[in-house]
């Protein structure tokens, strides 16, 4: 069993920035010269998401506009409130827990089958990334691992 593994860094711009990062992967993968096996692609922050779907531009306002109603950036949250949040504080804190709670319905990594050194990935699936928060720089890690 072999495997291979890379960083793609991303500045995004602002929230519900999406970026396709399907051609990345893909060439990855080709340049990996596994021919069997799984890719994993995974997003190492808690505010910014991977998802397997339609990069449609309709679809995306619809998926941001139904994110948006889930965990409004507007609601009070008590990750917000700084005078009595004693964990996880960063310099330059912002109050993100919109971004937290819009990112549990979404997932962290897309887990995608390689067969015959061909993605496998559906006729109008892409691989997205989601910003939950606001411009920030951002990793992404695929590792791809069979034979």
């Amino acid at each position: 069993m072999k495997s291979a593994n890379t960083t793609l860094s991303k500045k995004t711009e602002k929230l519900f920035d999406i970026i396709d990062i399907t051609d990345e992967v893909i060439s990855f993968v080709d340049q990996s010269k596994i021919d069997n096996g799984l890719i994993n692609v995974q997003t190492m922050h808690t505010t910014a998401m991977i998802i397997l779907n339609e990069n449609e531009p309709l679809l995306l306002e619809d998926i941001k506009k139904s994110l948006e109603e889930i965990a409004s950036s507007k609601k009070e949250y008590s990750h917000d409130d700084f005078e009595t949040r004693t964990v996880n504080m960063c310099e330059g804190e912002c109050q993100n827990g919109h971004s937290h709670c819009k990112a549990i319905y979404l997932s962290s990594n897309a887990t995608i089958n390689l067969i015959d050194s061909k993605v496998q990935l559906g006729q109008w699936q892409r691989v997205l990334f989601i910003e939950l928060d606001r411009s920030r720089d951002r990793e992404i890690q695929i590792q791809v691992i069979g034979n």
